[in-house]
């Protein structure tokens, strides 16, 4: 990770400095509030340690300044411990507080935990893609050869399961369940009708690309890409 510390006190900034190399990230100095704006204006960072009292600009307006166009990772670092001061840099959007003198151990700990939730979050998927389909879940859209095509809440839901198990097959019933949340009086005709409005969507009629395949006497599944 690439990491801004924004600390007056130089000693403790070095030494931060020091075991964060150490422990294989890369970090800058920033010894007061309006340097440290300066570096987050120019340079990427992956996250920021940021003491609370420093000269020029202090911790909680430089993240205040930060937040009105970032959303990085932010730990506050500070001898103030005092309840009210947690209470504004939580409410500002700070994702951790240390209270000075503490172990380096844990601020590595607390930065690691930071990033695993971050590197999660950042690699929830939001977009399904095979072949010219592109399905986004945020926004719950499909495009096609990059057009958008408009389709009813089943006929996406259908779309989604096929799309997250490519290659997959599923009989009419397993689709049924999963998609009408039903698993008795099964009706054949629906699940066949939104298929067939499906591919009227999605594919072109050509059956050697075709992205819904039927395999006759077992269900129907969705093509892998390229296959």
């Amino acid at each position: 990770m690439r990491i801004l510390v924004a600390e007056d006190e130089k000693d403790l900034a070095f030494l931060m400095q020091f075991e964060l190399q150490k422990a294989g990230h890369s970090v800058v100095i920033a010894n007061d509030g309006i340097k440290a704006f300066e570096n987050l204006s120019q340079d990427p960072f992956d996250l920021v340690l940021c003491d609370i009292m420093m000269p020029g600009l202090d911790g909680l307006n430089l993240l205040r300044r930060v937040r009105e166009t970032s959303d990085i990772p932010w730990v506050f670092i500070t001898s103030r411990g005092e309840e009210m001061d947690k209470v504004l840099g939580f409410g500002l959007g700070a994702d951790d507080y240390l209270v000075k003198p503490f172990a380096i151990s844990e601020l590595i700990a607390r930065i690691e935990a930071i990033y695993r939730r971050t590197h999660r979050e950042t690699e929830t998927v939001q977009r399904i893609q095979i072949g010219g389909i592109v399905l986004d879940t945020t926004a719950c859209t499909v495009t096609v050869d990059g057009a958008l095509i408009q389709m009813n809440t089943k006929e996406y839901l259908l779309l989604k399961h096929f799309m997250e198990h490519p290659g997959r097959v599923f009989t009419k019933a397993q689709l049924y369940e999963a998609i009408w949340h039903q698993d008795s009086y099964m009706d054949d005709n629906t699940v066949m009708v939104h298929i067939s409005h499906l591919r009227k969507l999605i594919d072109d009629n050509k059956q050697d690309i075709a992205y819904i395949q039927t395999i006759h006497g077992l269900g129907y599944r969705f093509r892998k890409d390229n296959s």
